[in-house]
Order: structure tokens, then sequence, then C-alpha cells
């Protein structure tokens, strides 16, 4: 049997061609909007007869595979019986700089049209040139060569024999991935209550191409929930990739143990999972560039070898298998796992790697996504994390110093330094005595003076000097300036913070809902769930849902009996907070003293946190009390979780805060965790952005602070609470410290299972 491989031209070309040393440090590739406004304007200047965006196709078999190669040729030229490809690159590189054979790839790619026209139309002859355009002056030059047909299936032919090994591979996995899908049952005896309905939710969303918002208890599983519905529609080739996106490390590592359940029972499926860069860098200082790291230098020749070998010997690619490949061939470890995303069915990674503009995965060709579905654990922090990446800042500051830096080695860069320094100093000028400034309008000066400094600082960065770490530190920020530049509209906010000397300028991205949305249109399926997606018509409003999405709320399979929840209602407001430490003190050290067993006690606020400390130490010194401390490392962070061990003899408090590291994602099951309390109703610090937000929602129409404050808030304490039952057989006891749980608004935000409370006097 015949097995059919697609493949795009320029992933043929590059995966055979492509050399060299990985330059992520400074990248002179044009963005790629950048590059198709080029490819335009020259496809403008062709004559009548002259075709773009061609599309040609062939097919060619070997070694008892079918590979159907497909592309758009930039440019078919006509000039008499002369016919010419026309494959045409943007570059930041002088012109000069480029020679005829400087990159391999890019001849490659019109070779691959050369050969599909003349074997369509049966010619024996062909020109083909490439056209690099300097994406700044706009100047051309062009090489050519003149090749026979012979000449071309020749060098196609190769470049097929060269990539038969990987798509071999892959032919072999997918038949044994499909025949294991078809026998994986249920990797758990039975379904808890809830987890069929969820998987069948999820299963019937990616059946069907839809948008899914999904809001399960904690505890039920909704990792394999949802794991095992994908993977068995990868199955039954309703997708063909999954993507398990999570915030945190802990969720991350919930989803390798699902698969690793799932590959005890005789799956056969391939896993990556992408560790951020600066945790996996083998020298610890990120930069990639041949001169600085020996896993950079020489990269792309060697990167083929590295991913063969570990597709050939391994099914889970966590970061210590890649950590380890990566050292035997010497390869980059965030990149390869980079490499190896686009090979495996499941990619287990941050939310960035799909919706940041910054940092996507950009060879995620649209066929590709159209078989992909998106599983998006803990979806309700995606409305913050996405205003992130949506937004973008610059300083003043480093202007100045790039300005005096370059005054005397490179006039031109330190002249648009000084601009730009300049045009901070007339905002500081115009604020007088105001801390900040609105602007209804981009500041379209201000966006040409960015595009001319990063211009400028890229001819400098290209000369490889010492000392350029600020230029390039800089260089990068004005870049996601223009690109967030491109995306501004009225969900946006562009103000101005004058703080002494120093100017800070902001396009703050208020509702992030439509980016979400524009992120992940492209993938088939679409699957937000979250154990707080609640109340669901805000989550579904901020994360770019419509009215005809599919929402599943799947109800608690645990009952009340297993919940002691009590309030006590007292203020902990702003101004009463000195006088509530009290009050607060004598409830939990009661809890404890009557109840011992281990506890979290969970703030709003370092600041709080540490004034209720002060006076719990000197009350309960023989308590046994841990403390969350600020930018804790991962080593740090599972100490503190170890020390919650349900075998313990004597009582153990942590000291947390309500949004952090240890208030959600975290699994403390049994007596491991025998009680939360939560002080306070969570909500943000009032501050500039969150009122921004707040008016912005005002003025559509909607609640402005329930949407700025009030249901991120509550999110906060429904994680919180949630640490504590996690199967049937767990019991325990929250207590809800804020005289405004007993208003109407906020007890109608309370799960169920915590309104059957009682008061605390």
């Amino acid at each position: 049997m015949e097995h059919i491989i697609k493949i795009p031209v320029r992933m043929l070309a590059e995966y055979v061609y492509k050399t060299g040393s990985i330059e992520s440090g400074f990248k002179t590739a044009s963005s790629f909007t950048e590059g198709s406004r080029i490819h335009r304007e020259i496809q403008k200047t062709y004559q009548e007869m002259d075709q773009s965006e061609v599309f040609l196709k062939t097919e060619i078999e070997f070694d008892n595979l079918l590979f159907i190669i497909e592309g758009r040729c930039d440019g078919l030229l006509f000039s008499g019986q002369i016919v010419t490809i026309d494959e045409i690159k943007s570059t930041s590189l002088p012109l000069e700089s480029i020679a005829e054979n400087s990159n391999p790839a890019h001849w490659a790619q019109a070779v691959c049209y050369g050969y599909m026209y003349l074997k369509e139309h049966h010619e024996e002859e062909i020109d083909i040139q490439l056209t690099y355009v300097h994406k700044t002056s706009g100047h051309k030059k062009i090489f050519k060569r003149t090749l026979t047909m012979e000449k071309l299936e020749s060098s196609v032919n190769e470049m097929v024999a060269e990539f038969a090994p990987y798509a071999r591979l892959q032919v072999e996995h997918k038949i044994k991935r499909d025949q294991s899908i078809k026998k994986l049952e249920f990797p758990f005896p039975r379904y808890r209550q809830g987890q069929r309905q969820l998987a069948g939710s999820v299963y019937k969303t990616i059946e069907e191409g839809r948008t899914l918002f999904a809001n399960a208890p904690t505890g039920i599983g909704k990792t394999i929930s949802t794991l095992f519905p994908a993977v068995k529609a990868i199955g039954e080739e309703q997708i063909q990739k999954l993507f398990y996106l999570t915030a945190k490390t802990t969720t991350r590592q919930t989803a390798e143990e699902a698969f690793s359940l799932m590959l005890k029972k005789g799956l056969e499926i391939r896993t990556v999972t992408i560790t951020a860069k600066d945790k996996v860098c083998f020298t610890g200082e990120g930069k990639c560039s041949k001169d600085h790291c020996e896993f950079a230098d020489g990269y792309y020749d060697r990167i083929n070898g590295a991913v063969l070998d570990i597709l050939r010997n391994e099914a889970t690619l966590d970061r210590s298998c890649i950590e380890q490949y990566a050292k035997k061939h010497r390869v980059c470890p965030f990149e390869f796992s980079l490499d190896l995303a686009y090979a495996a069915d499941a990619v287990i990674c941050d939310y960035n790697y799909i919706f940041d503009p910054k940092v996507s995965l950009k060879r995620l060709f649209d066929d590709q996504k159209k078989k992909t579905v998106l599983l998006v654990d803990e979806a309700h922090n995606l409305v913050d994390r996405g205003r992130g990446m949506f937004s973008a800042a610059m300083d003043k500051t480093p202007f100045l110093h790039l300005k005096r830096q370059f005054k005397d080695k490179n006039q031109s860069l330190a002249d648009k330094s000084k601009r730009l320094n300049n045009f901070f100093i007339q905002l500081r000028k115009q604020a007088g005595s105001s801390k900040t400034m609105e602007y209804k309008e981009p500041l379209e000066e201000l966006n040409q003076l960015v595009a001319e400094f990063i211009e400028h600082a890229e001819k400098e960065l290209l000369r490889g000097n010492e000392g350029q770490d600020l230029l390039l530190e800089t260089y990068f920020v004005a870049q996601n300036w223009l690109r967030i530049s491109k995306l501004f509209d009225e969900r946006f906010n562009l103000y101005a913070e004058i703080e002494k000397n120093d100017v800070r300028i902001k396009q703050f991205c208020l509702d992030p809902s439509y980016l979400i949305k524009q992120a992940g249109k492209s993938f088939k399926s679409r699957i937000f769930f979250s154990a707080t997606l609640h109340p669901m018509s805000y989550y579904r409003d901020m994360l770019g849902g419509d009215y005809e999405d599919y929402i599943a709320l799947i109800p608690s399979p645990f009952s009340r009996e297993q919940t002691d929840v009590k309030i006590q209602a007292l203020s902990t407001r702003y101004n009463d907070r000195t006088r509530s430490i009290t009050p607060i003190v004598k409830t939990m050290s009661d809890l404890v003293h009557n109840t011992p067993g281990n506890y979290l006690f969970f703030f709003p606020s370092y600041q709080y946190l540490n004034m209720v400390l002060e006076d719990w130490s000197i009350s309960n010194e023989e308590i046994h009390t841990i403390i969350q401390g600020t930018g804790m490392d991962e080593d740090e962070r599972a100490s503190f979780l170890e020390t919650f061990s349900a075998d313990r003899q004597e009582s153990l408090v942590g000291f947390a805060v309500l949004g952090g590291i240890f208030s959600e994602g975290i699994d403390l099951k049994g007596d491991r965790l025998n009680g939360v309390v939560v002080v306070g109703v969570g909500l943000p610090q009032i501050g500039y952005e969150r009122d921004l937000i707040k008016k912005h929602f005002a003025g559509i129409g909607k609640n402005g602070y329930d949407y700025a404050y009030i249901f991120p808030g509550i999110n906060k304490v429904l994680q919180a609470g949630g640490r504590l039952i996690r199967s049937e057989s767990d019991t325990g006891r929250i207590v809800l410290i804020d005289d405004r749980y007993l208003h109407q608004k906020y007890q109608a935000l309370l799960p169920d299972a915590w309104k059957n409370f009682t008061l605390l006097s």
C-alpha cells in the first residue's frame, strides 16, 4: 500500500538545505507582514502577461511513499519563449553581503517550482531567479540560472530521498499510533462523576469543529477527561494533533502524567513538552549565537540527525529526554523542542506558543491548524495573560543611554535614539504636573520614529560588535511596540506615565477577547476549561466566545458534607486592615488548635500577609509555619509543598498569597491539606490600569466594576478554596474572612457546596 505524504515546498527545501547556526539573539529576517508587503510591491512591477502567487503541485513516488509537493511560487515571468520562476526574499542584510550561494534553501524552493512547472507543461528548460529585496531601501539583487528538466528532476528527487527517512518514520508511527488508539480504554477502572460528561462534550466539540467552554469542578480529573477524547479523535482521524496549553509548570506535569497513564495502557503516541528557554539553556545565558554557544553553532547541520534519533527511540519527549539527546547531538535544547513540536502528536506548552504574537509557532501552516485542537487548561488565566501578550511599553531611559553610547561610534543611530529621547521629553512637558496622560489615537509620529530606530539598530547589530546588550534589548522592545501598534484599536488604551525624569508609554490591551479569538480561529477546535470559569458569561466574553459556542457546566461530584464552610463577617478593606489583624489571628488560632492539621492561609497581598504573620508568630510559636516568599524558584516551591505531608504529627500552617503559585494548580490530596482560610474577596489592587478596564467595559454597556475587579477577584478565592477537596474521600474546612461574602452579589458567585455555611461570631 502506498502512503501519501503531503509536504509544502518550503518545508521540503528547508529540511534538506537549511544549514548553519542559530542566531536568535538578533534575527535579520523581516516579519511575515513586512515580507508579504515587499512581495506585493515586487509583484506589482511584473508585466501584463506575468503571473504571481501561482499554485503548483506534483506527485513523486519513492520507497513506497507517494509525495505530494505543493506551494505557490512568487512569480511566473514570460519573455518571448523564456519562462522564469521568480523567488522573492526580503532581507535586512546589506545586499553586498549576499552571494549567489548564500542560502541553498532559497534555490531549492525555486528548483521545486521550476520542476513542477516544466513537468506540467511538458517543456525542457526554464530560468529560475532569486530576487533579494532590502526591506528598508527597497533595492534589489537578482541571481538567475537556466536549468534543464533533467537537472531539476534530479535535484528534486535528491530532496525527496533526503526527506524520505523522516517521512517513513512518521508513516510507521502513525500506523502504530492509530491502531493503539482504537484499542485504548479509559485508563481508570471507572469514570468519576462528571468525567464522562466532560469527555463526551470534548469529543463532540472536536468532531464538529466547534468551541467549548467547560466549567468542571476541581478534583474530577479534568486533564484526563480532555486528553482522552482528544487522543480518541486523533485515532478516528478527526484531528492529527493536539496542543495542551497551560499557564503553570505544575499543570504541564499533570498533563505529562495523564499521557504516562495512557502509555501504560498501550497507547503509542509522541508527546513533546516545551520548556522555557531560560530554564533549559545549557550555558545559562540565553545568548543564541555561534560565538556564545557551541549548541547554537552549526545547529542546522546537526538537527535532522538529532530529530531522527530521538523519534526512533523515544515517545515521551519531556525536558530531561530532550536535554539528554540535545547534549548527545550538540544542539540547543530549546530550539530542539520547537523543531520536535512540529513532528509530535501532542504538544504540552505554555499559552504563549499559540497566542503570543512574539513567540508563537510560526511554522504551523494553516492546513495543519485545521487538523489540530487546542486544549486550554485553567483558561481563566488566559484573560490577564492575554492582556500582557497584546500590550507593549517603552521607556525613555534606554534611548538616552543609547544616544550617549553611540555618539562617537554611530552618528545616525545616536541621532535616532536622540529623537526618541526628545519625544519622551516632550511628553513629559505636555503632562505638566500630571502623573499620567491618555491619548485617544495612536501616536503616528512616535511609531515612525520607532521604525527608523529599528532600521538603524539593525545595521549596527549586523556588525556584531561587543557591548550591544542594551541596543539588542531596546531593539526587541521597539519591535514589539511596532508589532502591537498594528493591532491597536478601540480595545486598547494608550497612556504615558511620568516618574521623575523617566517617562513610560504603554499600549495597554483592555480587552484581549478579539485577539485571543483571532489567534485560535484557524484551529479545528478550541476547548477552554477550568474549575472556575464562573460566571460563564464573563469568561466566554473575555476569551472571544460566541453565543453559538458550546458550554458544559459539570456539577460537582462532591457532597456538601465534605466541606465545612464558615464565614467571618469582618471588614478586610484597606483602611480597616490594621484593626482586623487581632480577630483574624484569633480565628486562625482557634481553627488550628481545635482541629489540628495542615492548613493554607491566603491573603490578598504580601503586605497584609506580613502584618498578620507578625501577630501570629507571637501567639503561635509552637505551630510550624512556612511562608510563601517572593520570587521562589522551583526547588523552593517544591520544598514548600513537600512539607504538607499526610503523616505529620503536629500541625502545619502555610502563609500564601491569593492568585499566587500555591493558590491554584497544586494537588494536596487527603490529609496533606485539612483546611483553607481566605482573607478578603481577592479583588485586584485598585490602580490606574484596573480603572481603565472598568471605564472601558462600562463604556460598552457592561458592569465595569465587575469586569475589572469582582470577577477576577472571586476567581482567586474559588481557586484557593479548590485546593481542599480533591477526591470523594477528602474532607476539610474553609473559612472565608470578609463581610462581603454575606452580600447577595458575592453569595451568587460562590459554589453551591459553600453556601451551606455557618457564621463565626
